[in-house]
């Protein structure tokens, strides 16, 4: 919303000031989102859709003014402020839903992503010539959700969203560990921590890409049709994101899912290593309790 306010501050007071009207809505809420979520959620307050919405389409009626000009400074400033507008409706909604259940909250999160990628390769080929984009995100976004038991909760993803919009045009890339370490949290906003990674389960991808014995590989599964047949048939798969929890692992991490199907290639690195956070605390150098905490001290 700052950045929305911040632009039409810049290019038109009028519009600012109607923008300031609609995004103040949210303002006894400061900046607790889930608050608002759950206030709107029950019917204790009235939601502020329609003001992001009409936002929204007010920054959309601006674009054949601003493509007109021909300003390429112009065009980025404006498409990045749309871009936040767009992000103010979809995370409205998003919290508005998120007490409802997990399969409509990931989609709406999902269907976001896909849809800025559609309007930044609209952006960047307005010129004429095709861009090429890196999306860097988990694997659990990446991959052909039709692949796996995502699927089957009713729940889509990035890849394969961009595999529908971008037939032949996509390539999705996964990563996969056998064990190791990994920087991530025993909590959602909980301090970063470095945990040792289990070794892949049995029956798993992890453990079938570990007896290649190599220390790290790359797979086209694309191409290679002896290691698509092999990669085909479903198999337990892990996905360690913010959170790994490694004493519920097989309920918290592991899925089904056909490897050859769901990833255009595979980077196997079989044992691991933690990225080193921003803001490593005492903690994270001091490595994880062990796994008899605290009931072997």
């Amino acid at each position: 919303m700052r950045e929305v306010l911040n632009y039409l501050e810049r290019v038109d007071r009028n519009a600012f000031e109607a923008a300031r009207r609609r995004y103040a809505c949210f303002d006894h809420y400061g900046e607790d989102s889930q608050h608002y979520g759950y206030a709107t959620g029950i019917g204790m307050s009235e939601s502020c859709q329609q003001g992001v919405l009409a936002q929204l389409q007010e920054l959309q009626q601006r674009a054949f003014d601003t493509m007109q000009g021909g300003d390429v400074d112009s065009e980025d400033a404006f498409f990045y402020a749309q871009q936040n507008a767009r992000l103010v409706k979809n995370a409205e909604e998003y919290y508005r839903t998120m007490f409802r259940g997990r399969v409509s909250s990931w989609n709406l999160r999902d269907g976001h992503m896909a849809e800025t990628l559609d309007a930044l390769a609209r952006h960047l080929s307005r010129g004429g010539e095709p861009s090429k984009i890196v999306v860097w995100e988990h694997n659990s976004h990446i991959g052909d959700a039709r692949a796996t038991s995502m699927r089957e909760m009713g729940e889509f993803n990035v890849g394969e969203l961009a595999r529908k919009a971008y037939p032949g045009q996509t390539c999705l890339i996964g990563f996969s560990t056998y064990e190791g370490h990994v920087t991530a949290a025993s909590e959602w906003d909980g301090p970063a921590e470095r945990k040792r990674v289990r070794p892949g389960l049995a029956g798993s991808h992890e453990e079938l890409l570990h007896h290649v014995g190599l220390p790290r590989y790359y797979l086209n599964l694309r191409d290679d049709a002896g290691v698509r047949r092999l990669l085909l048939e479903p198999r337990l798969e892990r996905a360690i994101g913010v959170l790994y929890l490694p004493r519920t692992e097989r309920q918290s991490h592991y899925f089904h899912a056909r490897l050859a199907e769901q990833f255009d290639a595979i980077v196997h690195i079989d044992r691991t290593e933690a990225l080193l956070p921003l803001d490593a605390t005492s903690g994270w150098h001091s490595g994880e309790p062990p796994e008899t905490y605290p009931e072997g001290i």
